[in-house]
């Protein structure tokens, strides 16, 4: 049938926003992070966003070629998840570990699921937790030829002093993509006024952490504290490139809000009362699994029966 006589129900609207549009721009707002983990920790760090990048994609690739389905890979999801994952690899974990990654994050949490869209969790954080499941030692070990010894946020939390201005800046050790702030602002940044994301989701999800630092990080309203717990580890890259993700957010307003607030509360658990000095990953994970409750609860009511009345 002519797609001329296809009926379908208001409103129609089209945009000439396109998925692969909005996935270049996630590309390229991840450089300056990427840019600045290749600056910081050398030639390794640029093997692994490289192998990883080029295993998702590849993966993609062959799935949907085997299954004999539409190959996507142009849209740039792959890639976005590529980098997402290499960003959050310890920079001297060995090349297979992005390999091994990229296979489940493409293969397991989004092509087994349907693809893009239908996924339940982001993929690279769920491929990043398995691989802190099933390679712990590498996955934890963050000593690279510049920085020797635990994290800014590992010495945060057994009581040490860090220097800020070096985590605000990214001169410290940690995953690739983390360590720089400034950097991961940036990008942010350029999402913000591309219109790609807004400060619903990153803005209640970091005030949230802020107030429950404040009031059970032990050191009250300390702006140092603060500072540090925001520049150090993933927050950052997490609240303001996965914890929007459009696939594992809610889609009502009110739900992104309160998905932010359960991000900060899950994460401010596992930072201060965890075993672990991190706790993003697993707090927005958890979040993607709650996400069909937030909606749920805040989806507005139809006009009529059974609904709100004008």
């Amino acid at each position: 049938m002519s797609d001329l006589m296809k009926v379908s129900s208001n409103p129609h609207i089209r945009s000439k926003v396109t998925t692969s549009n909005i996935m270049l721009a996630v590309v390229i707002a991840l450089l300056p992070a990427a840019g600045f983990g290749i600056y910081n920790f050398g030639l390794d760090a640029l093997i692994l966003i490289l192998v990883t990048v080029a295993s998702t994609v590849l993966t993609e690739f062959l799935y949907e070629k085997g299954m004999h389905k539409k190959v996507t890979v142009g849209d740039f999801s792959a890639v976005v998840t590529g980098i997402l994952l290499a960003l959050n690899l310890p920079p001297k974990a060995p090349w297979w570990i992005g390999v091994i990654g990229g296979i489940f994050a493409i293969l397991v949490v989004k092509m087994l699921f349907g693809g893009l869209g239908q996924n339940f969790m982001n993929p690279a954080l769920g491929a990043r937790c398995f691989l802190l499941i099933s390679y712990t030692s590498i996955m934890c070990n963050f000593e690279c030829d510049a920085y020797t010894g635990p994290t800014s946020l590992a010495s945060l939390k057994a009581g040490e002093s860090v220097n800020i201005l070096d985590m605000v800046i990214g001169k410290t050790g940690g995953t690739i993509g983390e360590t720089s702030m400034i950097a991961i602002v940036i990008g942010a940044c350029l999402l913000i006024l591309l219109g790609v994301i807004d400060l619903k989701i990153p803005g209640s999800y970091i005030l949230t952490f802020v107030v429950f630092v404040i009031l059970f990080g032990g050191h009250g309203f300390d702006p140092a504290y603060i500072s540090a717990q925001l520049a150090g580890g993933g927050l950052m890259l997490g609240a303001f490139f996965m914890a929007t993700d459009y696939v594992t957010r809610p889609v009502t307003k009110k739900g992104q809000y309160l998905y932010g607030v359960v991000l900060g509360l899950l994460t401010g658990i596992f930072r201060i009362f965890g075993p672990s000095a991190e706790g993003v990953s697993y707090a927005i994970i958890l979040g993607n699994l709650l996400v069909p409750l937030i909606e749920k609860i805040t989806m507005p009511k139809a006009f009529g029966k059974g609904g709100e009345r004008a």
